[in-house]
């Protein structure tokens, strides 16, 4: 009896197991379909000069052309 009643056990287990792994694998198909995706354009952030977390890249600051001046007169001169 003890030998007919562990294989009973077993086989239950076993159940028990296999349909653990179903639930899983169910779950992990349901996020795959319900995932956005990983492109990396949607990941990207900017932050601009002030700090503040923008999605487009930030414009470009105009450069003063008296500074611009300025810094050669200076390399020049080293």
């Amino acid at each position: 009896m003890a030998r007919s009643q562990n294989s009973f056990i077993k086989k239950q287990k076993e159940k028990k197991r296999m349909k653990k792994k179903e639930e899983k694998q169910e779950k992990k198909e349901l996020r795959k379909e319900q995932s956005k995706g990983g492109n990396l354009d949607d990941m990207i952030a900017y932050v601009d000069e002030y700090g503040n977390i923008l999605d487009s890249p930030p414009e470009e600051p105009k450069k003063d052309k008296k500074k611009d001046r300025e810094e050669n007169s200076e390399n020049k001169e080293n």
